[in-house]
């Protein structure tokens, strides 16, 4: 399964160092996170680290395999 999380505001290189599984790309006004998630527990794994590091998730959303 592949992810996609659009991240408000514009990541620092350490922020986006917290997330070495995903790629990253930087929009108007957000951050786009990308990348494989190996299964539920793997995807809410990562948006408690979004939350532990005080990143407000916009949107996200599975992308076609």
């Amino acid at each position: 399964m592949r992810y996609e999380f659009r991240i408000s505001g514009h990541l620092s290189s350490a922020l986006a160092g917290a997330f070495p599984e995903l790629d990253e790309v930087t929009v108007p006004e957000e951050t786009v996170l990308y990348g494989p998630v190996t299964d539920e527990a793997h995807l809410y794994g990562l948006l408690v680290r979004f939350q532990d590091l005080g990143l407000h998730v916009v949107e996200l959303r599975r992308l076609p395999d």
